[in-house]
């Protein structure tokens, strides 16, 4: 098996605790599985903590001090970087998003967060939070632009997004919000920074008919998929259900429109947007 690489600990609020896991867990002559076994947890989920990609949670932490005798190292620094600018239900997602190498995603009534222009996700959070302070939506929309800089880096990650019509038709902060939207994406894709794909109306029933889903992959780490639902979230990394949403992924490649036509949809959507057409 190769050796992880050590990960940069300034590059990723997890990565120091990640480095310093492995390090005392082989210090200890551990292996993953022995480390993980008192916890009810696989040794591919260890090697996930020590890679990054998954948060450490506190009862993980003060288990780990005590077993390896790092002398509340690691409750201290957990408890320190606890805090996220992200909703419970999603932070550690964001937190795994953001190492990894590939994100293949399905979304059903929006476009992706990664994709989101301010305008167009302001409108979403103040549909969401009708009543929540100004302060508050800022603050949730900033945390989502903060995100999308993840794109600024050309090649990773490798962002292959399916979304469905709907995403398109649903006029989210009106005609000029969707225009921008749109012409966002298409400028993404045109500049082949992400791959697109429409999942048309006319494809029927398909193999996610339940809900969005977010597949990541990592160079260190075994993959994860993220599945939600309103106010909840659930990281998954049971290769038999990863192996499952995969297949599904697929299905929807499969049938959505390919990227050239998508791209044709996408700017066609967004030219009758600018013309103030609501319903394209």
């Amino acid at each position: 098996m190769t050796r992880p690489k050590d990960l940069d600990p300034s590059s990723n609020p997890r990565a120091l605790l990640g480095c310093e896991l492995r390090h005392a867990r082989e210090r200890a002559g551990l292996s993953q599985e022995a480390l993980g076994a008192p916890l009810f947890v696989s040794g591919s989920f260890i090697g996930q903590l020590e890679a990054g990609t998954r948060r450490m949670h506190m009862e993980y932490a003060v288990y780990f001090d005590e077993r390896l005798g790092t002398e509340g190292f690691f409750t201290r620094n957990c408890r320190a970087i606890a805090k996220s600018k992200y909703p419970d239900h999603f932070a550690e997602a964001a937190e795994a998003e953001a190492v990894a190498t590939s994100i293949r995603q399905y979304a059903t009534l929006l476009i992706p967060g990664l994709l989101q222009p301010q305008a167009y996700a302001e409108d979403v959070f103040r549909a969401y939070h009708p009543t929540a302070a100004q302060e508050s939506i800022d603050a949730l929309v900033a945390a989502r632009l903060e995100r999308a800089h993840l794109l600024d880096d050309p090649t990773t990650p490798a962002l292959w997004a399916v979304i469905d019509e709907a995403a398109l038709k649903r006029p989210v902060g009106g005609a000029p919000v969707m225009a921008e939207a749109l012409h966002h994406v298409a400028g993404l894709t045109r500049r082949h920074r992400i791959i697109m794909q429409v999942l048309p109306f006319a494809a029927g029933a398909h193999a996610a008919m339940d809900g969005p889903l977010k597949l990541m992959e990592f160079e260190d780490a075994p993959p994860l998929s993220f599945v939600e639902a309103p106010d909840m979230g659930k990281l998954l990394d049971d290769p038999a259900t990863v192996a499952r949403h995969t297949r599904m992924f697929n299905l929807l490649q499969a049938q959505a429109l390919s990227p050239k036509q998508s791209l044709a949809l996408i700017e066609s959507v967004a030219q009758h947007y600018e013309h103030g057409e609501q319903h394209p």
